[in-house]
């Protein structure tokens, strides 16, 4: 346990350049008290670790001392090589760089631990797109990329609708959903996210600019994802659910949020097991499209139209089995 905090310690500060001694203890989950003794540990066994004084002080190596890459167990090798499974990096241009970047940490792994790359492609493939969409990558993803990494303006041309429009765009990630690629950049003063699939040309110049160091890729791309699922739950139903129909109503909702908000707000069960629950829609012929697959496990309350909807599919289905 302390000989991989301790190669972990040093590995942040080879990463990182000078870290406190404050900031080292939250990374590694430990005291202050307990990192003291880990880099005096690490100056006895030979690491050029030292302390600089002062309030922007902290824990540094001696002339660009670098470590080979050593102490990875079996299963910290193989999970390594799970990173470079074809598909995405590929899809971004980066298959060539991930190439390379595998050969070099194989060259320095034990004999023992050679085989990971194998065991791993072996037992582990990533297949990105859902069902039934076509695999292409989009044609502007590649240029995105790289200006991603570059951090350089990007002029967008962009398919809204029935027509284009420009825009200039700070690009400050790029987030794979459901195999759809998209574009989160900075316009103005607003953070956009763009379908790459819908740029139709891409223009990147030599102006860099000043990424926000602590903007939130992953936070933002959750709070915008749940933001834009219930902005489109335009519309509200109140059914009745048997306990069947509880239960597979889950798989037929498009947001977890939407199935756990209706549980938590349903009526106590009947005699017979059954709730009132109101759940949120798009509309109502969404709302019947996604019920009807419930059959006679749901009944529903409100509106009247959508009732109305269902009474008719059960006389059409009445006369068809008849």
């Amino acid at each position: 346990m302390r000989a991989s905090r301790l190669i972990s310690l040093l590995l942040l500060l080879q990463a990182r350049g000078s870290m406190t001694a404050s900031e080292l203890a939250r990374e590694l989950e430990v005291s202050e008290r307990t990192v003291y003794r880990d880099v005096l540990a690490l100056s006895a066994a030979g690491v050029p670790v030292y302390a600089d004084r002062g309030r922007a002080g902290g824990y540094r190596l001696l002339g660009g001392y670098r470590t080979r890459l050593t102490g990875l167990t079996r299963d910290e090798a193989e999970a390594l090589f799970l990173a470079g499974l074809p598909g995405p990096a590929g899809e971004m241009g980066l298959a060539d760089a991930v190439a390379s970047a595998e050969l070099k940490v194989l060259a320095a792994l034990p004999p023992a631990l050679r085989d990971a790359p194998a065991r791993a492609g072996q037992r582990f493939h990533l297949d990105v797109p859902g069902w039934f969409r076509e695999t292409a990558p989009p044609l502007w993803l590649p240029e995105l990329a790289r200006a991603v990494w570059a951090d350089r303006v990007v002029e967008l041309r962009y398919r809204r609708g029935d027509r284009e429009v420009t825009r200039r765009a700070q690009p400050y990630g790029l987030v794979l959903k459901s195999g759809v690629w998209y574009l989160v950049g900075r316009v103005g003063e607003n953070v956009r996210t763009y379908r790459v699939d819908r740029v139709t040309a891409v223009e990147v110049g030599d102006e860099h600019f000043d990424r926000d160091e602590g903007f939130d890729l992953a936070g933002h791309w959750r709070e915008q994802a749940g933001s834009f699922l219930r902005t489109m739950l335009r519309a509200e139903v109140a059914v009745r659910l048997s306990p069947a129909g509880l239960r597979q109503l889950r798989h037929l909702v498009d947001a977890p949020f939407v199935y756990d908000e209706l549980v938590a707000a349903a009526s106590p069960p009947d005699g017979q097991g059954w709730v009132v629950a109101r759940l949120p829609v798009e509309s109502v012929q969404v709302a019947y499209h996604q019920l009807l697959g419930l059959g006679p496990e749901v009944e529903v309350i409100d509106p009247p139209e959508l009732r109305q909807l269902f009474a008719d599919s059960a006389d059409r289905l009445s006369a068809l089995y008849r």
